[in-house]
């Protein structure tokens, strides 16, 4: 679990969803400082490729949350935790469902950077899913267990830990222990809409269940004023940590 002296900012990675780069560019200059990091993902990455990411993180930006999903054959996926290495990340995901031998690929390639690695973090049940869902693309077990067995191979797999929503932390704080790290969306403060996030809990609630980091998007990126809304988060944390 996150050491005590981590601040309640810090656990912040803002995600920059949009294909825009000179709005991905601004919010990253306005957030930082004030969040832990940025998350960058596929329609980022897609639109911009590794340039547009060193456009927005630059030489001493913000930590970035690399989240591309990576799920293919083991060696493939190995070759993409390499090509990203350049843009040093201090996390990535990959899918748990890829299974153990593309999650200790994945984790191996990391390995070989040496201290200055991403971690690897492997995604078990997208937070827009719920038990309905992974009935309609054949998958029976109810949510909470899938994530559960999923966050077990994980670890047993290598990888440094997963990203799971907030319902499921407390299950897998158990499960996996402290020193396995869960990265958490699904976060919207009190004050925010829930939109497409089914499985959802206030940032100061999804901490004390467990959380390392929290993923936190439109109530950040939707606002007026993006640093302003950080705060009012952080302050959030800290009342609900009182």
């Amino acid at each position: 679990m996150a050491p005590s002296s981590v601040t309640p900012a810090s656990r912040i990675f803002c995600a920059v969803d949009t294909t825009d780069l000179d709005a991905a560019r601004a919010l990253a200059g306005r957030v930082s400082g004030v969040v832990g990091g940025v998350k960058l993902g596929l329609e980022f990455f897609l639109a911009h490729g590794p340039a547009g990411v060193r456009a927005v993180i630059g030489e001493d930006g913000p930590p970035l949350f690399l989240d591309l999903k990576l799920h293919d054959i083991p060696n493939t996926v190995a070759g993409g935790v390499r090509a990203a290495l350049e843009l040093k990340p201090a996390f990535m995901t990959i899918h748990s469902s890829g299974g153990p031998a593309m999650m200790r690929a994945a984790a191996e390639a990391a390995a070989a950077a040496g201290p200055g690695r991403p971690k690897i973090l492997a995604v078990t049940v997208l937070t827009s899913l719920d038990d309905g869902d992974l009935s309609a693309v054949g998958q029976g077990t109810p949510v909470a267990e899938q994530v559960k067995r999923l966050g077990l191979l994980a670890k047993a797999s290598g990888v440094d830990g997963v990203v799971c929503s907030p319902a499921e932390v407390a299950l897998l704080r158990a499960a996996c222990g402290p020193d396995f790290i869960l990265m958490v969306p699904g976060i919207r403060p009190a004050w925010a809409a829930a939109n497409d996030q089914k499985r959802v809990m206030t940032p100061a609630e999804a901490l004390a269940a467990g959380a390392d980091h929290l993923v936190i998007g439109r109530p950040i990126t939707g606002a007026g004023d993006p640093a302003e809304a950080a705060r009012r988060i952080v302050s959030e944390i800290e009342e609900g940590a009182a």
